[in-house]
């Protein structure tokens, strides 16, 4: 069986997207600059909810259906999939993790007493493992392994072991997103 070249399998990245995107971050500006309750919350759940729903649809259907796929199968849904979520992950990221930092600011959460503020410390614990290890070490080894499989003869077992430890993490992500749903709930709730 012959081996489609890395241009039939990957598409380049959308210029557009990034532009969409990096409006994104600026429409986050000016809804933190208007300070109103309801835009900010609105930005900041809608943003959360894209971001954990995604993370844990992708961490916990999509990378175990893709495990028993066969390679060429896994590489094209990667090639397709790594363009899409280069950008849109850390967006969703940088925006969910600083609307609600201003939203946690505009209802007084970071001014509450202990006990209750042990609840803001364990968002602010969650959410700063979330994107260290979101972008300090899932996206870049999404970006190895994509690298490697633009190749017209990947290397299988780089990708393994650049993969070896990947499960585990992925694993630990979906559990601190739903640590994270966890604490939110309690928030919602009231203190």
């Amino acid at each position: 069986m012959s081996q489609a070249a890395p241009a039939d399998v990957a598409p380049s990245i959308n210029p557009w997207h990034v532009v969409g995107y990096g409006a994104l971050l600026v429409l986050m500006v000016i809804v933190i600059k208007l300070d109103d309750r309801f835009v900010l919350n609105f930005m900041h759940v809608m943003s959360g909810v894209l971001w954990t729903g995604i993370d844990l649809f992708m961490g916990f259907f999509v990378g175990p259906a893709l495990r028993s796929a066969p390679f060429e199968a896994r590489r094209a849904v990667t090639m397709r999939l790594v363009p899409r979520t280069l950008f849109l992950m850390p967006t969703l990221a940088i925006i969910t993790g600083t609307t609600g930092w201003f939203h946690a600011k505009q209802l007084g959460f970071l001014d509450a007493p202990w006990p209750e503020y042990g609840w803001v410390l364990a968002a602010l614990t969650i959410i700063t493992i979330l994107t260290v290890q979101g972008l300090g070490l899932l996206l870049p080894t999404n970006l190895r392994v994509y690298m490697e499989l633009r190749k017209p003869e990947p290397d299988r077992e780089r990708i393994g072991r650049l993969l070896k430890s990947y499960v585990y993490l992925v694993g630990f992500h979906g559990l601190m997103q739903v640590a994270m749903i966890v604490v939110m709930a309690k928030f919602v709730t009231g203190l």
